[in-house]
């Protein structure tokens, strides 16, 4: 079961759970498609200026909500009467808040992912957390090369939607889907999960070769290897090689490793020019996933036996003390061998 479904000619209601830049950017853009929407925010302060002033200052500055967008601190008043919930909270804060919703949502509400990561300590995916958290419920996850302020000025996007529920699937682009944003419909939720975490610890990556000028070939040559680490960690947690060459692996990896206002990949670029990440995480408000990521997924690369040398790289750099030079060097000497 996936919910009780509109009546064909009533709106959906969906709530987004998260008010960053991203879950307000799709709380406009499922607002443009006719989905009566709600945006949930954990500072009431955020939360009273997205209703009096229908702008959300602080993470998505000068862009004007639709004044039926509601807004509310309250879980309980968040989900109350909605249809459909939308995560799109920090990955290592999921855990937390879909514990605080538990008690206020329905057991048959469907639940779609929009954070990208892998949990620290576990391992696991974002999906994986909620199946825990909010048990039964139907789930989607929504990713692809998105950043957040394109899709809330109504650039053209596309996404995937991966969902194990055809029909969850279809309601979904209906409330979602519009001419500039544009769903393809998955059934493959681990390998778009494992695409949209792993490209971020690559962005870190690329970044900082930008940061120490090593050129535009090395930072191909990154693209390319870490998309097969991508593959390899997608299929040995069950999931298809074949997703990965999609909007949410190759598209969303392409996105985020060459587009200077990645979060991720400028953070990379700041320590290859020789800033302490101490020092660059204190001057940002918004989350770099791909911090926190690393460690997960080279932890859990390492529980499976998956070779993912690039991702290790750049958790030893954030995480371990490594130098960035010494590191590269150990890339560049690894021996030689068959693509």
């Amino acid at each position: 079961m996936t919910g009780a479904p509109q009546t064909k000619d009533a709106p959906e209601r969906l709530t987004i759970i998260g008010a960053g830049a991203w879950g307000t950017a799709l709380a406009i853009t499922a607002r443009r498609a006719g989905t009566v929407v709600r945006l949930w925010a954990h500072d009431p302060a955020i939360a009273a200026t997205l209703a009096d002033r229908h702008e959300n200052p602080v993470y998505l500055p000068g862009v004007a909500l639709d004044p039926t967008i509601e807004a509310t601190a309250d879980p309980s008043v968040a989900v109350a009467g909605v249809a459909i919930v939308l995560l799109a909270v920090p990955a290592q804060h999921l855990r937390r808040v879909a514990r605080g919703f538990a008690p206020f949502l329905g057991p048959t509400i469907p639940v779609v992912i929009a954070t990208k990561g892998v949990e620290q300590g576990s391992g696991a995916t974002m999906g994986e957390v909620v199946a825990e958290v909010l048990p039964g419920r139907p789930q989607a996850v929504l990713s692809g090369p998105t950043f957040a302020i394109e899709v809330a000025r109504g650039l053209p996007t596309a996404v995937t939607l991966a969902t194990l529920d055809s029909a969850l699937g279809e309601r979904l682009v209906g409330c979602l889907g519009t001419p500039a944003f544009r769903p393809y419909l998955s059934d493959d939720p681990i390998g778009c999960e494992i695409g949209g975490a792993v490209k971020n610890v690559l962005a870190i990556a690329c970044g900082i070769v930008a940061g120490r000028g090593l050129g535009d070939n090395a930072r191909a040559a990154l693209i390319t290897r870490g998309l097969a680490e991508m593959v390899r960690l997608a299929v040995a947690r069950g999931g298809r090689a074949a997703t990965l060459t999609g909007l949410s692996g190759l598209g969303d990896l392409t996105l985020t490793c060459t587009a200077t206002q990645s979060r991720n990949c400028s953070l990379g670029a700041a320590l290859g020019a020789g800033q302490s990440l101490a020092q660059i995480l204190a001057g940002r408000r918004s989350v770099a996933e791909g911090v926190d990521t690393a460690a997960a997924v080279a932890a859990l690369a390492a529980r499976l036996g998956v070779e993912m040398p690039i991702v290790t790289a750049v958790d030893a750099i954030l995480h371990r003390g490594a130098g960035i030079d010494e590191t590269i060097r150990g890339l560049l000497t690894r021996p030689f061998r068959a693509e």
